[in-house]
């Protein structure tokens, strides 16, 4: 079977209106929010994660690995995460913790850590309707003490059982869903796609990209 492919300029009418209309609800939903991942080892972890911020909106990750070969997981994690969240979410990875941060901030105001300290505050005690970035840290480290020094909080998840301890995965998709719960009580997955946002125009055309790059795929 010929693939379906896309010969110069993007064309609009190259996908049908049931579609289109998926893709233009599910770009207007999409938040001003991210997460930030600090050498989270387990490819199956970061995946998960991707599930969860495709889940709620969430157009990008950020993942930096100053430990191991991050070239290796992010290759690892780029083939392995699940579920086709992964072609809708897009991930950037750093070597550098600190190249990392600066690019976060250029788009988020705040950036709040998981981290149990004297000035942590409850997860549920976070705005996080404004442009906000969540990080979490290594499996069995946690956040590394130099990306702790460049946070704007820490927080905790208030949890009442014997073993106060979340895996990485599910303490980010409690987090992202708290953050939803905020956002959807402020209206903020309510507005409509703006035809004359740039950034709404440039999603879906990218949209349709990956579209016909999975059709092919499947062909293969």
């Amino acid at each position: 079977m010929a693939k379906k492919t896309l010969i110069g300029p993007i064309r609009r009418d190259t996908i049908n209106d049931d579609r289109s209309k998926k893709f233009r609800d599910v770009i207007a939903r999409r938040q001003d929010l991210t997460v930030i991942l600090e050498n989270v080892n387990d490819p199956h972890n970061v995946g998960a994660v991707i599930r969860s911020c495709d889940a709620i909106g969430i157009s990008e990750v950020y993942i930096v690995y100053t430990e191991n070969s991050y070239n290796f997981l992010s290759q690892k994690i780029g083939k392995n995460a699940s579920s086709g969240a992964r072609k809708w979410v897009e991930a950037h990875y750093f070597g550098d913790l600190m190249e990392c941060l600066a690019a976060v901030r250029k788009k988020y105001t705040k950036i709040y850590g998981t981290h149990l300290s004297e000035t942590s505050q409850s997860l549920f005690a976070l705005d996080l309707k404004e442009p906000v970035a969540l990080m979490f840290g290594n499996e069995q480290k946690g956040i590394s003490d130099e990306a702790l020094k460049e946070l704007d909080g820490n927080f905790i998840i208030p949890q009442y059982g014997m073993v106060q301890s979340l895996n990485i995965s599910v303490a980010c998709a409690v987090s992202l869903f708290e953050a939803s719960r905020q956002r959807k009580d402020a209206g903020l997955y309510d507005l409509p796609f703006d035809d004359n946002n740039v950034s709404h125009n440039a999603m879906y055309d990218a949209f349709i990209v990956k579209h016909f790059d999975y059709i092919n795929k499947k062909e293969d």
